[in-house]
This record gives structure tokens, C-alpha cells and sequence, in this order.
């Protein structure tokens, strides 16, 4: 069985929109594209390349992710190990048009049913599939729980608005912490699985005064 691992870059406010340049994704007025690389020192490049060449996986994208990559990535020279890593793997795109046609190598469309054919690679042997950017993909991902690891690097600035890792209907679920580490300009790499459910508890007196009883009543 394979498991699916998210890998995300996001602001301490979750947002995750167009970490690597201005032109990346601009949609919804968004300025502050190419928010990450002021931050990249060794242990950056480290983690990223942890989360990339420690073991064989394939691509799951969503559309726009696809295309950001597919214009940069084959171009990127043999110099930089990513491109040719990402030409040789296999690459899963979600999209809403059929007849998409993908023309970076080893590219294949996730079809109609986005979530059933997530389910049955899943199921399959082979590499594990990871994910990286694609926010309106991974919503769906997380909605029908399907995300087994979550990698994210969360970076020491606010964007106020954008594109978040967690949208609105997103499965709730508790995470087990496995790693964290922090980078020399304050960029914390966590690494979280599954937890269980949510567990909740109280620091609440066990019999309630009467003014925490007003409180309550006043709420409704």
C-alpha cells in the first residue's frame, strides 16, 4: 500500500500561495508572491532534499501546480538535481478538463474521479505519492482522508489572505508530531501522521459557579 505525504510551504497564518516568485500565482490580488526565498539557508535545502531524495515517490498535483512545474522544471539544467528527478517520476494531475493535454513526460491525468483513483493508487504497491503546492487539490485530499503524512515548513511571516494548506470543510483529525527543526532564519520543519481522533478535555471547575452558568446562558 502507498501512502500519501503532503509537502507544504506556508506562512505562519497557513497561507501557501505562490512561495516561489511574483508571477507564480497572482490570483485574487495576491503581492506577496516569492514569500520563501529570503528565508533559504543549509538547513532549508537539507530538509527539502530529505523530503525528496531520501526515498523513490511519485507526483500527486493539482493543475496549476502542474503548470507552474512544467514550466520551470525540465528547463532547469542538469545542475540542479530536482528537474531531472521530476522528469523521471511519474506525475498525477487532478483536472476538471478531459481532454488536458499533458506534454512533460510521465504525466498522467487522475480522470473524473479524482478521489477514487487517489483511493486505488493508493491501495497499489509502488512508490509512496507525494504532493506539493496544489491547495485546492489537497482540500479534497483531506476531505476524504486520504493524506497519511503531512511534511510542512512553516515559514516567520503573516500574509494576511491567500491560498491555506487547511480550507474551509477540511476534516478534522488529530497529529502525532514524528520531527521538528528549526532553520537559522526561523523556519520550523515539522513533521506530523495520523493521530487519531480529536480529543478533548477541560480545565473547567467539575461543578460550574453561577456566573460561568450565566456565561452560557448569555451565549445563546
Amino acid at each position: 500500500m502507498r501512502k500519501i505525504t503532503v509537502g507544504a510551504f506556508t506562512s505562519l497564518d497557513g497561507v501557501m500561495q505562490a512561495p516561489g516568485g511574483p508571477h507564480e500565482d497572482p490570483v485574487g490580488g495576491f503581492k506577496y508572491g516569492g514569500w520563501i526565498p529570503p528565508y533559504f539557508d543549509e538547513k532549508m535545502r537539507e530538509a527539502v532534499g530529505e523530503m525528496l531524495f531520501d526515498k523513490p515517490f511519485d507526483l500527486l498535483l493539482g493543475r496549476k501546480t502542474y503548470d507552474i512545474f512544467a514550466a520551470y522544471w525540465p528547463y532547469a539544467g542538469a545542475d540542479d538535481p530536482i528537474g531531472p528527478l521530476f522528469d523521471r517520476i511519474t506525475k498525477y494531475v487532478a483536472t476538471r478538463n478531459p481532454n488536458l493535454k499533458l506534454d512533460w513526460q510521465n504525466s498522467q491525468i487522475l480522470g473524473p474521479d479524482v478521489v477514487a483513483t487517489v483511493s486505488k493508487l493508493k491501495s497499489e504497491t509502488g512508490p509512496d505519492l507525494l504532493t506539493q503546492g496544489s491547495t485546492d487539490f489537497l482540500q479534497t485530499l483531506f476531505r476524504n482522508d486520504l493524506v497519511d503524512e503531512i511534511n510542512v515548513l512553516i515559514f516567520p511571516v503573516v500574509l494576511g489572505n491567500g491560498k491555506k494548506l487547511f480550507g474551509e470543510g477540511t476534516s478534522s483529525t488529530a497529529l502525532k508530531l514524528l520531527s521538528s527543526k528549526v532553520s537559522g532564519t526561523g523556519v520550523t520543519i515539522n513533521k506530523y501522521v495520523r493521530g487519531g481522533e480529536v480529543m478533548t478535555g477541560s480545565f473547567g471547575f467539575e461543578q460550574p459557579t453561577e456566573a460561568e452558568l450565566e456565561r452560557r446562558k448569555n451565549l445563546s
